[in-house]
């Protein structure tokens, strides 16, 4: 059984930053690329952030410049660090494992103006 858990959501002024984590188990994120979404009230989910097996990164473009995707293999988990943030960054995060198409449960993320 695979599971990927977030964490590290919550309230955050804007121009601050958080770090969110998704820790997996039943497969390894190195096997796998690794995404960070986000969806936000009356609007399709969409991609924030991905890590490919070989480390190629991508990003939005809304968030280039401010968060930055990484992995500890060691740990089994993926990380979100986001700074600068605005107040169109609130929405629920998920994380996905896209080889066996794995989706953890999302932590909310609020920038107050």
């Amino acid at each position: 059984q695979v599971q990927l858990v977030e964490s590290g959501g919550g309230l955050v002024q804007a121009g601050g930053s958080l770090r969110l984590s998704c820790s997996a188990s039943g497969w390894f994120i190195r096997l796998s690329t690794m995404g960070w979404y986000r969806q936000a009230p009356g609007k399709q989910r969409e991609l924030v952030a991905s890590i490919t097996i070989r480390e190629t990164t991508n990003y939005a473009d809304s968030v280039k410049g401010r968060f930055t995707i990484s992995r500890d293999n060691y740990k089994n988990t993926v990380y979100l660090q986001m700074n600068s943030l605005k107040p169109e960054d609130t929405a629920i995060y998920y994380c996905n494992m896209m080889s066996t198409n794995t989706w953890g449960q999302g932590t909310q993320v609020t920038v107050s103006s």
